[in-house]
């Protein structure tokens, strides 16, 4: 069975910093895109960031450049997402999404593994 499991949300003041894991069990190679997504109140499910399955090509949203910068550690089935300098309307449930095609470069949301999500939360 495939699990993801976020960690690292929590609340944070504008300008600040957080770091999101995704741990991956239940899948026997390492060699398949990730990605983040986010989910505000009220609104759409988007995508944040993805990074292909070598993790040589990354790929953001234009509301994250330069400020979120995804990676992976794939010995450790692992992908982190580095939030810097965030704003109120960075807030959101954020997931983690695992393509299920080896060798992807990025992630096809519906056709992916998904977390249960953590909360991120941006003060004024």
């Amino acid at each position: 069975q495939v699990q993801l499991v976020e960690s690292g949300g929590g609340l944070v003041q504008a300008g600040g910093s957080v770091r999101l894991s995704c741990l991956v069990s239940g899948r026997t190679s390492s060699r398949y895109a990730m990605g983040w997504f986010r989910q505000a109140p009220g609104k759409e499910r988007e995508s944040v960031a993805s990074i292909s399955w070598s993790g040589g090509s990354q790929s953001y949203a234009d509301s994250v450049k330069g400020r979120f910068t995804i990676s992976r550690n794939s010995s450790k089935n692992t992908v982190y997402l580095q939030l810097n300098s965030l704003r109120t309307d960075d807030t959101a449930v954020y997931y983690c999404a695992a393509d299920r095609s080896i060798l992807s470069v990025a992630v096809n949301s519906a056709l992916a593994d998904w977390g249960q999500g953590t909360q991120v939360t941006v003060s004024s």
